[in-house]
């Protein structure tokens, strides 16, 4: 529907409070004399023309008015009280419509406002839905090391264990269990400092390549444990990008981590790194399960652990993939889980290589 702007609106009225006492005058009269002849020795027979022209006055009042009402009016006044009712916190609101352009602007304007609340509160709603189950989930991990802790330090306290070997295995288990608190303490304190670690991020030339094999050295000791061997294949090519040191070594050392975690004794894992045009592309293959579609579709969710193969008796908190995936989307990459045609997880991934 074509749309009036508001000078067009007044031009329109102008012309009909003009114009209408004119015709009805006209109209009168010619009834009246049956002529058009307007002289001045007929005064008398001017009288019922200048009533119907007060008349035709009083009319074209009254159209421009209802039309004032119905275009200009009513429109503002609605969108007044749709105001009210968004600065109340009540979204779901109805904006008229208008055939004025200058309304109709107006309209869209609070349309996109309005769409972007509702986008807003949902996005606000979904956070604090996220917070809950963190806090949920988090009051559950920390309980179940600590009341295993409290359990094996007591019988060492009560004299359960009377051998020496029960003795060491009651430390070993109690180390364990420190270990999967500090780690789970770690991943958090991470995965709750990630947006505010963006804001601060220090940038640096970072051979990718390196920190892959000091990330690997690291793990070396647990691989050792579960006798799995790590075989590393790094192209000859340069694989250098920009980015926080820190963050994505985290990065590269949950990836490793979990693939030591969840490949079985004597299995294996693949790394490979190499450049790809303006990227540098990793991956990260072990010999273990692999995914479920289940847990491909939500692998990467804080606080996610799939229930049989990838549960919680494995140590992790469900948040090293994350923290992954959101360390490396904040240095411009991308990372992805899959299973191997092969068979076991396949993480790759890449960022963008530094040029200069």
């Amino acid at each position: 529907m074509k749309k009036l702007r508001i000078r067009t609106y007044g031009l329109l009225s102008l012309v009909l409070l003009l114009q209408l006492p004119w015709i009805f005058f006209v109209a009168a009269l010619f009834i009246t004399t049956q002529s058009l002849e307007i002289g001045a020795d007929r005064h008398n027979s001017y009288l019922v023309p200048m009533a119907a022209a007060f008349v035709g006055l009083l009319l074209a009042f009254f159209i421009v008015g209802v039309q004032m009402r119905r275009l200009l009016l009513t429109p503002l006044e609605t969108m007044s009280q749709s105001a009210r009712q968004i600065a109340a916190g009540d979204l779901d609101v109805q904006l008229p419509q208008s055939t004025i352009k200058e309304i109709a602007e107006v309209r869209d304007g609070f349309e996109v406002m309005v769409n972007g609340l509702q986008s807003s509160h949902r996005k606000q709603a979904e956070l604090e839905e996220q917070r809950r189950f963190v806090i949920a989930a988090v009051a559950h991990d920390l309980r179940t090391p600590l009341f295993a802790l409290r359990g094996y330090l007591d019988g060492l306290e009560q004299g359960i264990a009377r051998t020496p070997d029960q003795v060491a295995k009651y430390v070993a288990v109690c180390k364990e269990k420190s270990a999967q608190l500090d780690r789970l303490v770690e991943d958090l304190f991470t995965y709750t400092k990630m947006e505010y670690l963006a804001a601060e991020r220090v940038e640096n030339r970072v051979d990718l390549k390196r920190m892959i094999q000091t990330s690997i050295d690291s793990l070396e000791p647990q691989a050792q444990q579960k006798h799995i061997s790590m075989v590393v294949l790094f192209e000859p090519d340069d694989c250098v990008t920009r980015g926080d040191a820190h963050l994505l070594e985290r990065a590269m050392s949950n990836l490793l981590d979990n693939a030591v975690r969840y490949t079985p004794m004597h299995g294996n894992i693949l790394i490979q790194c190499r450049r790809e045009e303006a990227r540098v592309t990793f991956t990260v293959h072990d010999s273990g399960p692999g995914f479920t579609p289940e847990e491909l579709k939500h692998i990467f969710e804080p606080l996610y652990r799939g229930e049989q193969s990838r549960n919680r008796d494995t140590g992790g908190a469900g948040l090293g993939l994350t923290i992954s995936q959101r360390i490396i989307r904040q240095h411009g990459g991308e990372l992805t889980a899959s299973n191997h045609p092969d068979g076991g997880a396949f993480l790759s991934g890449w960022l963008p290589a530094d040029t200069q």
